[in-house]
């Protein structure tokens, strides 16, 4: 995820969402200012995230979710935010 979407809230919007819709993974910043995550769930719901991934916290510009699609692994129980 690109654009203003560190120091705004966006990793604890992302697993607040992630949780609410019972999606497992971790969101992480990188260091070039993008938030990185993985997502594992039902299709519709991860549909559903990435709707929210687009329109970010109050505080946050979203400016691109490039999203790439995998095959579930049944890897994460919970979703983190990771440091």
């Amino acid at each position: 995820v690109t654009g203003r979407v560190q120091r705004v809230g966006y990793r604890y919007f992302v697993q607040h969402w992630a949780e609410d819709f019972g999606i497992g993974g971790w969101v992480k910043n990188q260091r070039d200012g993008s938030v990185f995550l993985e997502a594992e769930g039902r299709k519709d719901r991860i549909e559903k995230l990435i709707k929210e991934l687009k329109e970010g916290p109050s505080m946050a510009q979203v400016e691109d979710v490039n999203v790439k699609w995998a095959g579930f692994e049944n890897k994460y129980r919970n979703f983190e935010v990771r440091y």
